[in-house]
């Protein structure tokens, strides 16, 4: 049985579409898609983005693929006393703040996923948003 995987074609289309929700708000972004094996699949640095964001969403892309869950979820459960507290040290080292979000296909499998770093965690959130909707 094949793994459902994004496809070049829809990780293009979900890094343009984040390229032009930054435009909007009036951002520079770093945009990273992975596959379903948390691979690189397409990406994006933003004219005058910030070059310490590349790695973080890089990171944000796999940590999102690696737990199928939106880094801030993965956020929220890390905090000190929580059930997953500490699980940013892990993998080589994991984001676990907003920005990275999984990507789905129509029948809900997981084929990827998207990291967005350069703004505000909110900005960086919208942007991957977007990115995703496109698919």
């Amino acid at each position: 049985m094949n793994t459902p995987d994004i496809s070049l074609e829809q990780a293009q289309a979900a890094v343009e579409a984040a390229i032009k929700k930054a435009g909007e708000i009036d951002t520079k972004m770093d945009i990273a898609v992975v596959d379903a094996g948390a691979n690189l699949k397409a990406f994006a640095r933003m004219d005058g983005a910030w070059l310490g964001s590349i790695d973080i969403a890089i990171k944000k892309a796999k940590t999102s693929r690696f737990f199928d869950f939106p880094t801030g979820t993965i956020g929220e459960l890390s905090q000190p006393g929580g059930p997953l507290f500490n699980i940013e040290v892990s993998n080589g080292g994991l984001i676990t703040f907003p920005g990275g979000l999984p990507i789905k296909d129509a029948d809900g499998n997981v084929i990827g996923a998207i990291g967005v770093s350069g703004s505000s965690v909110e900005n960086d959130h919208a942007v991957a948003e977007a990115g995703v909707a496109a698919i």
